[in-house]
């Protein structure tokens, strides 16, 4: 089963099991907005679903995600360091396999920290997308972004070469980093069934035995290496957005 057919896939699911509603966000000219876009990506794919050969989820396949979405909203309330806290400091490998220390880059002015889960799914490729177009509006405040993930560098790099993105991405092969933030967790053995069977093994981007992803999250922090604005949420669906970005570099100048 191809990537493309088993993200339509996943969202299919995310269609049924999750509901859509997302805090829309103060839309600013040329500050791309996730929510409008994850919006009108989950409008294409429920027409897609309409298809003939459109996938099709067993009552238990509903199931068992439903109760993985549930059981992780109930053992994370509120998961994430919190604005107030220092910001753990830390040195990982870029997808060219050079390290990179984030207070090294706190020197340089503020960062935006953000974890998402990996280039399979179609949520943080749309989260990375506005990033990466919002990149002219963060450095006005002479900000850096960087991303972590737990998938591989090689993995990283093949999203880079494609979608041209000039900010880091590193790669947390031992999830210290993701669990230091608090947004560790690990896929239960059901839900696991269920990917695999979609054709998606986590293990493919991770590593072998590592069927773990971070709660989605996003940080600013000063050059002090304060938090100065978080957000991380279970919902997978929802981001921080680029102009709440901007407006939390404004107070920090």
């Amino acid at each position: 089963m191809s990537v493309t057919y088993l993200r339509s896939s996943l969202l299919v699911a995310v269609l049924v099991t999750a509901g859509a509603g997302f805090a829309n966000a103060n839309s600013t000219q040329n500050v791309p907005s996730i929510h409008d876009r994850v919006q009108a990506y989950m409008a294409q794919s429920q027409q897609d679903a309409k298809q003939p050969g459109a996938p099709k989820f067993s009552e238990q396949d509903m199931a068992t995600m439903q109760a993985a979405a549930e059981k992780l909203a109930k053992d994370m309330p509120e998961p994430g360091l919190k604005v107030g806290d220092k910001a753990p400091d830390f040195s990982l490998p870029n997808a060219f396999g050079k390290q990179v220390r984030l207070s090294d880059y706190l020197k340089k002015g503020p960062v935006i920290l953000a974890f998402y889960r990996g280039a399979w799914c179609p949520f943080c490729n749309i989260q990375l997308h506005a990033l990466h177009e919002s990149m002219p509006q963060f450095k006005q405040y002479n900000a850096n972004l960087i991303m972590v993930t737990l998938q591989t560098p090689d993995k990283s790099l093949d999203q880079i070469k494609k979608d041209k993105y000039t900010f880091q991405v590193l790669s947390d092969l031992d999830s210290s980093v993701i669990k230091k933030y608090k947004l560790y967790f690990e896929l239960p053995a059901d839900l696991i069934a269920v990917y695999k069977k979609l054709g998606l093994d986590i293990e493919v981007f991770n590593g072998k035995g590592r069927n773990e992803l971070p709660v989605p999250g996003t940080y600013i922090i000063d050059t002090s290496g304060v938090i100065r604005a978080a957000n991380a949420d279970t919902d997978y669906k929802k981001r921080m957005e680029p102009q709440a970005i901007i407006d939390a570099l404004k107070k920090i100048q």
